[in-house]
C-alpha cells in the first residue's frame, strides 16, 4: 500500500512538473520572426538554364555585378506567389532589379504565370529540384532576398511581399548599395 501511494505521487509531481513547464512556455512571448542562417552570407554557387525563353537563366555571377538586386523565388503553381506579384511590379517601377528563380516548374506553366501576373524579373533561372532553394536556406515560396553588388545576402524576407514591405525592400535594397 505504501509502495502504492509513493507510486502515485511520483506520476503527480511528474504531472505537476509537465503542467508547470508548458505553462511557463505559453507563458513566454511568440517570437514570428524566422532568422535565416544565409543573412550576411555569400549567395551559394548556382548556374540555371533560363525558366522560360523570353529571359536569361540565372547565376550567382549575376549577382557580383556592384549592383544589390533582390532574388525573388516562386512558383507558378504557388497561389500566394500570385498576389505578391502586384507589388514586384510596383518595386520594379520604383527601380528594383529582380531576379527570380522558378522552382519546380515547366516552362510552358511559367510563361503563362507571367503572362496572366506581370514579369518584374530581369533573368530568371530554374530550380527543378529545389536544390538552390535548400541551399538559400529558403523554408519555402514566394520567399525574397537582397542581395547586396558582391553577391552577399543582407535580407531575407519570408512570404507574401505586401504592399507595406515594399517601402522596407527598397531601403535594404538602398542599404545594401550604400554598403551599410
Amino acid at each position: 500500500m505504501k509502495q502504492l501511494r509513493i507510486t502515485l505521487w511520483i506520476i503527480v509531481a511528474i504531472a505537476g512538473s509537465l503542467f508547470a513547464l508548458f505553462a511557463y512556455q505559453l507563458s513566454q512571448p511568440k517570437d514570428e520572426f524566422v532568422r535565416s542562417a544565409m543573412v550576411g552570407e555569400q549567395i551559394p554557387e548556382f548556374d540555371l538554364e533560363p525558366a522560360f525563353a523570353d529571359r536569361p537563366g540565372l547565376s550567382s555571377a549575376d549577382f557580383a555585378n556592384g549592383e544589390p538586386a533582390l532574388l525573388n523565388l516562386f512558383g507558378s503553381w504557388c497561389i500566394p506567389c500570385r498576389v505578391e506579384a502586384p507589388q514586384l511590379e510596383a518595386l520594379e517601377r520604383q527601380g528594383a532589379t529582380i531576379h527570380a528563380i522558378a522552382l519546380r516548374d515547366r516552362e510552358e506553366d511559367v510563361a503563362r504565370f507571367l503572362s496572366a501576373y506581370g514579369n518584374p524579373f530581369t533573368r530568371i533561372g530554374r530550380d527543378d529540384i529545389s536544390e538552390i532553394q535548400f541551399a538559400l536556406g529558403a523554408s519555402g515560396v514566394p520567399e525574397t532576398f537582397v542581395v547586396d553588388g558582391s553577391g552577399r545576402i543582407t535580407y531575407q524576407h519570408i512570404g507574401i511581399v505586401a504592399e507595406g514591405d515594399i517601402p522596407v525592400l527598397m531601403e535594404e535594397l538602398r542599404k545594401a548599395g550604400s554598403g551599410s
